[in-house]
């Protein structure tokens, strides 16, 4: 978590002095918006002034200080109009654009519309004044709707709070933190909803993209005469959009001005990947819920999905043969008791059970893991694409994360590779690898690890096409 600052420029209640909201201000550009808007008023009164005398110079007969005149008010106003304007029209766009809302309309909005819209007609057709006060009356509380609504979104902050591991199938915990800095005014009925269009199926949509116009155009790049910057319209398709983050919705009833409330929203995602979201919205029908107002903020937001970690069935089936064949691989003297067993000639002396043995009445011995050797690598063995169908390409990638995160919680140390890429020991950073693999890995030789360390692979090769070597120190999953 970021550890909190103190801004020198605050006063011990927490309210910003002067001095700091002019710094703010200067930051924002404000100074140079009222420099632009001052040099275009004197500007504009320049050529107005200029306009005005060369009308006096014409009926007095002057004709030079009436063309000098005209067209320096002329020249005064392009000035302005290429300088000025655009600037400022750009800075009010922003302004929008940091403040963009959306509308729609509910049904008792449309309800109350049509019922003003009958009364306003028998006020026309009867001519009564009462009809038109009632008229008047719903007409500004439309108008105060919307105004109000504006008001209860505006300068809100928003902060999403995301876990750091998720797993596919699993829910987790999301938190959504909502800020009124406003000193005096609370907000009501605020909804945090998502922005995004869902989009399931690809469209086709008309685009502009860059290219060259160049002549001769039969002729190679290095022999054209002209090339010159164009563009051109095509109709390309739009893929459905990556999967979001934000399902639910989180709603706030009532946030007093100088506030800061928090909602946990449950989070479950079905598919492995890289999840994004890019922008939030504010919601609010309040006050009379004509409509549903809407505010965009521009948040990115970003979550690493891991595969599924399930107790399947094949995940049962394969784990008592992994540790049998692991345990005899490993078995041997070491400090970790194996097992008691018979006692056998080549057997030390210094083994014997003595316990075991006087409640069997045989010699027992104990044995020994060799921990020193304990080694584990877990092989995910990327078969190429088309080699194995989808369903079965995402149950092997479950399996070998749900192998992974059971033998971490062994003691062994375990490692973890993918075919053609280097060997991890943190086991997040293999299941964020997993996260996003897709099919398409290269044909290569699986060599044998190094010595003492025993492999599980996970692979969609053939039988025949592995190595001799590696059977005796590895355990197979084909997919």
């Amino acid at each position: 978590m970021a550890s909190a600052s103190v801004n020198p420029l605050k006063s011990a209640a927490g309210k910003v002095s002067a001095p700091a909201r002019a710094s703010q201000w200067l930051q924002s550009g404000g100074a140079e918006v009222w420099v632009k808007f001052l040099l275009a008023l004197v500007g504009l009164g320049l050529a107005f002034g200029c306009a005005l005398f060369s009308t006096i110079s014409r009926d007095a007969g002057n004709v030079w200080a009436t063309v000098i005149l005209a067209s320096a008010s002329l020249v005064l106003a392009t000035l302005v109009g290429l300088v000025t304007v655009p600037y400022l029209a750009k800075r009010v766009a922003v302004e929008r654009l940091r403040e963009t809302f959306d509308y729609e309309v509910t049904r008792a909005g449309i309800v109350y519309v049509l019922v003003t819209l009958v009364i306003g007609i028998a006020a026309l057709n009867t001519g009564n004044n009462l009809l038109y006060i009632i008229v008047a009356a719903m007409l500004a509380a439309i108008l105060v709707s919307g105004v109000v609504s504006a008001w209860v979104l505006r300068y809100l902050e928003l902060d999403i709070k995301l876990p750091e591991h998720v797993f596919a199938g699993r829910p987790v915990l999301g938190r959504i933190v909502l800020r009124n800095p406003r000193r005096w005014l609370p907000s009501f009925s605020i909804r945090v909803v998502s922005t995004r269009k869902k989009r399931k199926k690809a469209v086709k949509q008309w685009q502009w993209e860059s290219t060259t116009f160049a002549f001769p155009f039969n002729r190679p790049p290095e022999q054209q005469w002209l090339r010159l910057p164009d563009k051109r319209l095509r109709r390309v398709t739009i893929l459905p959009l990556p999967p979001g983050i934000f399902q639910g919705m989180a709603y706030f009833p009532f946030l007093p001005p100088k506030a800061e409330l928090s909602a946990d929203l449950e989070l479950r995602f079905e598919q492995r990947g890289r999840h994004r979201e890019d922008s939030f919205g504010l919601a609010t029908g309040f006050p009379f819920s004509f409509l549903i107002k809407t505010r965009h903020i521009t948040l990115p937001r970003e979550l690493l999905v891991y595969p599924r970690i399930e107790a399947t069935d094949q995940l049962f089936e394969i784990l008592p043969l992994v540790r049998g064949e692991w345990e005899s691989f490993v078995r041997g003297r070491g400090a970790e008791l194996y097992r008691i067993r018979e006692y056998m000639p080549e057997d030390s002396a210094r083994h014997v059970d003595w316990k075991a043995t006087a409640k069997s009445g045989s010699l027992k011995v104990r044995e020994f893991a060799r921990e020193d050797e304990r080694r584990l690598c877990i092989v995910f063995d990327n078969p190429e694409a088309g080699l194995i169908s989808e369903q079965a390409y995402e149950k092997s990638v479950d399996l070998a994360a749900s192998l992974a995160w059971h033998f971490a919680a062994q003691e062994a140390e375990v490692s973890y590779t993918v075919s053609g890429g280097q060997r991890m020991r943190d086991l997040h950073d293999f299941l964020a690898k997993l996260a996003v693999i897709e099919p398409g890995g290269r044909s290569e030789t699986l060599r044998p690890s190094i010595t003492g360390e025993y492999n599980i692979v996970i692979t969609a090769r053939d039988r025949g096409s592995l190595p001799p070597a590696l059977w005796n120190s590895s355990y197979f999953v084909f997919v």
